[in-house]
């Protein structure tokens, strides 16, 4: 049987020529303003995120990292004692040419500040005690991606740091980052809400008399009529500053597709991971929003010659051979464990090729797996630096 691509030596080697993704051009150039680190839950976008800040700012940049990860690993991880949402200044390491803020989105604190900065004291209290916004602006499928835009736009707007990390959060799909904002706004401007919210005196339902009654009552008992009030009191408060949201939104979005903003796709080399980093590739050109490239953490790379010198297949061949000899035991699990490495990297290297074979142009970088979780700044230094090795920087 002839050797699969898993099984002979071009494991380790670049398969189908792979671009390097240069993530020290992308950081050191000043026309960089916002970096958007996106894909699927579990893949190392927050640690991605907090390194590439990190070695902006060990190179003169003024970075701010915003995550939204609720395990809070990035404070941890850059010796801060708690994040919030309020940008909190990074103790960097010595010989750092630049400085290094990082946040926390506060989804509800996020929401709570921008309906007090767009409605007046009264009708803000009004919408801020209102039982459906604070179910709303807590646990509702699509706001913490609504609010993670709105602190985007906020930090852009502010000027006071030249980039802009963003850690997307951790959701189903990676997708949902683009596609919640404007969700959200349909449900909060959908025309149930309008019809659940309007008062029984308005003219047109006047004309309807008994049977939008007859419909109400029903609805009511559906949802509880306290939740059907609390809902036209919501929309009625709401209604004055709802237009706000929807252009801030809108003008989010239209930044993320400005030539300063890059989007970082993170993935690991798994099949679902990867079939997800696909999907938002696609996306992105779909919606013409900048890609600068995929990073593949959690890689297996051969050391340097190994893959050429000795397959797979070969490698389980002679440790048979030394194990049928009753002779060498350790140089047999050797050859087996090389085996298994061999193949490890061969599967990776294949769903690399796989997506690049439908992404020709993607640039790629990619990051070994690390024998413990990423705790400190020098952790995070050393993603940064295999980050930049990738392309062959220092």
């Amino acid at each position: 049987m002839n050797p699969g691509p898993e099984d002979d030596g071009r494991a380790n080697r670049g398969g189908t020529g792979a671009k390097a993704l240069d993530t020290d051009a992308l950081l050191d150039d000043p026309g960089t303003r916002i970096i958007v680190c996106c894909g699927a839950g579990g893949v190392g976008k927050t640690t991605t995120a907090a390194a590439l800040g990190l070695r902006a700012a060990e190179r003169g940049r003024h970075p701010v990292v915003i995550t939204v990860d609720p395990a809070r690993r990035l404070a941890q991880s850059m010796g801060v004692e708690a994040l919030d949402n309020t940008p909190r200044p990074v103790p960097l390491p010595e010989g750092a040419r630049g400085s290094m803020h990082a946040m926390m989105l506060d989804m509800k604190r996020t929401f709570d500040e921008v309906v007090e900065e767009h409605a007046d004291p009264e009708r803000a209290r009004q919408i801020l005690a209102n039982p459906f916004y604070q179910t709303l602006s807590t646990s509702f499928s699509g706001t913490q991606e609504y609010m993670a835009m709105e602190k985007l736009g906020q930090l852009r707007q502010s000027g006071d740091w030249d980039l802009i990390v963003v850690d997307t959060p951790p959701s189903r799909s990676a997708l949902d980052f683009l596609d919640a904002p404007e969700r959200l706004g349909r449900f909060l401007d959908g025309r149930l809400i309008r019809f659940l919210s309007a008062p029984a005196s308005t003219g047109a339902f006047r004309l309807l008399g008994a049977g939008f009654n007859l419909v109400t009552s029903t609805i009511g008992r559906i949802v509880g009529k306290q939740f059907l009030d609390d809902l036209r009191s919501f929309v009625s408060a709401f209604d004055t500053v709802f237009g706000g949201f929807q252009k801030r939104a809108e003008r989010t979005y239209r930044l993320l597709r400005t030539p300063g903003t890059a989007f970082v796709v993170v993935a690991v080399p798994d099949t679902d991971a990867m079939r997800e980093a696909s999907y938002f590739v696609d996306r992105l050109a779909g919606d013409a929003m900048p890609l600068a490239g995929v990073v593949v953490n959690r890689t297996h790379p051969l050391p340097e010659g190994a893959g050429s010198s000795l397959g797979a297949a070969d490698a389980e061949s002679a440790a048979a051979s030394l194990e049928e000899g009753g002779v060498h035991p350790l140089a047999s699990a050797a050859l087996r464990l090389h085996a298994e490495r061999v193949r490890v990297r061969g599967r990776e290297v294949g769903l690399r090729d796989a997506l690049l074979s439908s992404h020709p142009d993607l640039r790629v970088a990619e990051v070994a797996a690390l024998p413990e979780d990423v705790h400190d700044l020098e952790g995070l230094r050393r993603i940064g630096g295999a980050l930049a090795a990738a392309a062959g920087g220092r």
